[in-house]
């Protein structure tokens, strides 16, 4: 319980930070009607607030709960065996419940703004959700969001298990994971507004409603597909087998 209890606290605050950044930082600065955010990050900023997110939160929790604050990236690391199935659903239980705090206690801050704040169910991007069609940024098609989202979730699972492997020089990890998650946006914003975590895509619709919350489904089955390719190719062809595993051990008791 106390590992649930600190990924549901980091989750919060992970989704929080990456919806604060994505939703003052939409369509060139602006938070919904009338309401612009003076600092401007911009783009590169929203981009990096979603990296730097990750790859803090991975050296802060990563020896306690694993830090996973994306079910996409449990299931991959399940599929590759790094993650028992039994903690499945707990942990997206507390990943789901920590993005809806996250992004309520933004929407407490918006709500906030004088003269009110609205939401545009029909505006793409509105409080950084995703979607495709009229709702992507671009105006990408479902089968192309479809795509990018399984790819780019793909490739951040083997980035993961690479980078975890028990061969690999774990003390950067957390490095490679923030940086590759930065990549991704820097190529998905555009397409859907980047998910590759079906919980930070579910939680902002949840508050939007309308078309947003009805295409949130291709945001839960990309992603987890994506992941559990990743998942599986890895265990099949870059793990090394049971004999090799052996031999790598016996090497290592020699020095």
């Amino acid at each position: 319980m106390r590992n649930l209890s600190v990924q549901h606290g980091w989750c919060l605050v992970a989704v929080a930070v990456r919806c604060l950044a994505a939703a003052f930082t939409s369509k060139g600065g602006a938070l919904g009607n009338g309401v612009e955010f003076p600092l401007g990050i911009g783009f590169a900023g929203v981009v990096l607030a979603f990296g730097l997110t990750v790859l803090t939160g991975a050296y802060a929790l990563g020896h306690i709960s694993g830090a996973h604050f994306n079910p996409a990236v449990s299931f991959g690391l399940w599929a590759g065996k790094r993650f028992p199935a039994s903690e499945l659903l707990p942990y997206i239980i507390a990943q789901v419940l920590g993005g809806i705090l996250g992004v309520g206690i933004i929407y407490l801050i918006v709500t906030g703004k004088a003269g009110g704040y609205t939401i545009d169910p029909g505006a793409a991007g509105v409080f950084a959700t995703n979607g495709f069609g009229s709702h992507s940024p671009g105006g990408f098609s479902l089968f192309a969001c479809f795509v990018a989202e399984f790819v780019l979730t793909f490739m951040f699972l083997i980035v993961i298990l690479g980078a975890t492997d028990d061969r690999a020089f774990k003390p950067l990890a957390g490095t490679a994971i923030g940086l590759a998650l930065t990549l991704i946006h820097l190529i998905g914003i555009p397409v859907t507004n980047t998910s590759v975590n079906p919980v930070r895509s579910l939680a902002p619709a949840l508050f939007v409603g309308g078309t947003p919350l009805a295409q949130v489904w291709l945001f839960w089955l990309a992603p987890i597909l994506g992941a559990l390719a990743a998942g599986y190719l890895y265990l099949n062809f870059f793990e090394p087998n049971r004999d090799v595993r052996s031999q790598e051990e016996l090497e290592s008791s020699r020095f």
